[in-house]
């Protein structure tokens, strides 16, 4: 398997939608400049009352990052990438899970990416591809009454 130069860019996307990315921009590369513990501590808190994003929800949020910015449509730009559509998709109500981790097979490869319904969301992967490493994923439902 060929690594791709560049992802595509989405053409697609409404003007809204893109808005809402660029308005997730600045604060996914925020995050993305922090240790791991701390982007996983800001996420935990961030996914409280959110529901579980369908796949068609974070590709949405996925599709939106890459159309709004070149560095995340680009190769080295999966964090920025996957943190934006996390936080877009918060913007919504519902949270996938957030995942990074490495490459199972040669040469070793950090990644991080988001998942929905227990699936890689946009990545061209085949399952068990990418090892996690870190999750975050969407809290169960409160049973309090």
């Amino acid at each position: 398997m060929t690594t791709p130069s560049a992802l595509e860019r989405p053409g697609s996307v409404p003007l809204s939608r893109r808005l809402a990315a660029r308005l997730v921009l600045l604060p996914a590369l925020a995050l993305a400049l922090l240790p791991p513990r701390r982007i996983r501590t800001v996420l935990g808190v961030l996914r409280r009352g959110a529901a579980p994003a369908t796949p068609a929800q974070a590709q949405e949020a996925r599709d939106a990052m890459c159309a709004a910015s070149l560095q995340c449509a680009g190769p080295k730009g999966c964090l920025p990438r996957s943190l934006g559509a996390a936080l877009l998709c918060r913007l919504d109500g519902t949270w996938p899970t957030w995942c990074t981790g490495v490459r199972v097979v040669p040469p070793f490869t950090a990644h991080a990416w988001i998942e929905a319904e227990g699936r890689p969301v946009g990545e061209g992967a085949p399952e068990g591809y990418f090892a996690r490493l870190v999750t975050v994923g969407p809290l169960p439902p409160s049973t309090d009454r």
